[in-house]
């Protein structure tokens, strides 16, 4: 198969990237569930439900998602830090896909016990070392998460580590959301603690067929150290904001038929 040269990659990427990272993207993909608010603490909570509730069809996830904040009221911060048992029974009977009202209940718990003591969601990723990588963020937060007797052994699998070796795709989207900023409008930028350029692309299969065909991975297995080689490769064409092409390969993926796409570059495309 033929590949597009650095320079030719790099057009090519930056156009797609330009083509959906805009306004007009947001209705139609699971961003638009915290773009519903304006007070940062139901931005940051409501992204992190959108963002683990990222399976299967954007239709789907966004009308789960929405069904999931009329159950708290449309007031997502206010419900986690005032609900009462009578709340609290709203959420009974919630599923999406494996994730139920058991795993829900101690989101909500931890979310709780969180924001009593902290303004943000953000220090829940910074170690009290202070930030050092993505990997490490995410590895403390899986711990800090789950540092509570009530844990449920359940509810582990829908909050990724590294540490497993996970991609970990939805709390990778989660964190570009709120750390990455330009002047689009789609991403957020309300974390300070993070730096742009550390961030890592979150992939899934479909960003995974299109990044092999660009050659922009090697690796078989789709894990985290797939998702940092893919990172690695976008950082050689920006190496300030390497997400920002999460745009562009997701976009490939779902806008343009991709065996359409290989066979342009099969022909010298």
């Amino acid at each position: 198969m033929n590949r597009l040269t650095g320079s030719e990659l790099k057009k090519f990427l930056d156009g797609k990237a330009a083509k959906f990272n805009k306004v007009s993207f947001i209705k139609d993909d699971p961003i638009s569930i915290p773009h519903q608010f304006k007070e940062k603490a139901d931005i940051e909570i409501s992204a992190l439900f959108a963002a683990v509730l990222a399976w299967g069809q954007r239709k789907t996830i966004i009308a789960k998602s929405n069904e999931l904040l009329e159950r708290m009221d449309g007031k997502p911060y206010k419900f986690i830090m005032d609900y009462t048992d009578e709340g609290l029974k709203k959420l009974e009977g919630f599923k999406h896909r494996t994730f139920n009202d058991t795993d829900l209940l101690y989101f909500v718990d931890f979310l709780h016990r969180h924001y009593s003591k902290h303004d943000s969601l953000e220090s829940a990723f910074i170690p009290e070392a202070g930030f050092e990588s993505i990997e490490n963020s995410l590895i403390h937060f899986q711990k800090y998460f789950f540092d509570s007797e009530n844990a449920p052994k359940r509810t582990r699998k829908h909050v990724a580590s590294p540490a497993k070796k996970s991609a970990c795709k939805r709390l990778n989207m989660f964190l570009r959301w709120m750390v990455r900023e330009d002047k689009n409008g789609v991403d957020f930028g309300i974390w300070k603690q993070i730096p742009i350029n550390k961030l890592i692309c979150p992939i899934d299969l479909h960003v995974e067929r299109a990044a092999r065909m660009l050659g922009l991975i090697t690796r078989k297995p789709v894990d985290w150290d797939t998702a940092i080689e893919l990172t690695e490769s976008l950082k050689e064409l920006d190496k300030n904001d390497p997400v920002k092409y999460d745009f562009a390969l997701f976009g490939l993926s779902i806008g343009e038929d991709i065996t359409s796409f290989s066979e342009k570059l099969e022909s010298g495309y």
